[in-house]
């Protein structure tokens, strides 16, 4: 991995997970001293970041992080629908027993971190991301795949807090809605596949536009 990439990721999860806070300046000394690096793969970085609007450039005043936003959100959660649902589509009709395998013990893994008794909670998102990573990842599209790891990280900056403020279910059995997902993917039922898909993300942006006083 190069510093550029190393860098990249480290911002793009402290962003994420809210630790380099929305509107906050990104002062170049202090992301050095933060992350142990020079400023050319930082500047880097950055730049790739802004291209993917977790961050924004202000003319003679640097980098900032992007704010939060509801129309945002609801924006991000348009355009994900829009990729992962055809992607799904693609990902079901093209995909062999590597994929199937995948999916299965992604499954398994989300399960066993989601029942763990005081679970480390970047773990269990880690494994929550491969799931629906999986779940595409047969779809033929590098570009739909790409789209999809930017959309999954715009609309974590909002899913995130509430999962840490212990919101994150809000009565919902999570384990069972992406096992039933799951189970729809392996049987090859785009019309239900496609159905639980969303549901399972608009049940979570139920809960984000509570939480912004939607």
């Amino acid at each position: 991995m190069t510093l550029a990439e190393k860098a990249y990721l480290s911002l793009r999860n402290d962003i994420v997970r809210g630790d380099l806070k929305p509107g906050g300046a990104l002062k170049m000394a202090d992301l050095s001293a933060r992350y142990d690096m020079g400023f050319s793969p930082l500047r880097e970085a950055l730049s790739r970041l802004q291209g993917e609007r977790l961050v924004i450039s202000e003319s003679l005043r640097g980098f900032r992080v992007s704010e939060l936003s509801l129309a945002e959100f609801e924006d991000a959660l348009r355009t994900r629908l829009v990729i992962e649902t055809e992607a799904l589509r693609l990902s079901l009709r093209l995909g062999g027993d590597d994929w199937a395998a995948q999916l299965v013990a992604a499954t398994y893994a989300l399960k066993l971190q989601a029942e763990r008794s005081g679970g480390d909670i970047w773990e269990l998102e880690t494994r929550h991301h491969a799931f629906h990573r999986a779940l595409l990842s047969a779809c033929g599209s590098r570009w739909m795949l790409d789209f999809f790891e930017q959309l999954y990280m715009a609309t974590d900056r909002y899913r995130l807090p509430v999962l840490v403020g212990g919101a994150g279910g809000g009565g919902r059995d999570l384990v069972a809605e992406h096992a039933a997902l799951a189970d729809a993917a392996l049987a090859r039922d785009e019309t239900l596949a496609n159905r639980l898909l969303v549901q399972h993300y608009e049940a979570t942006a139920a809960t984000i536009r509570a939480r912004h006083g939607a």
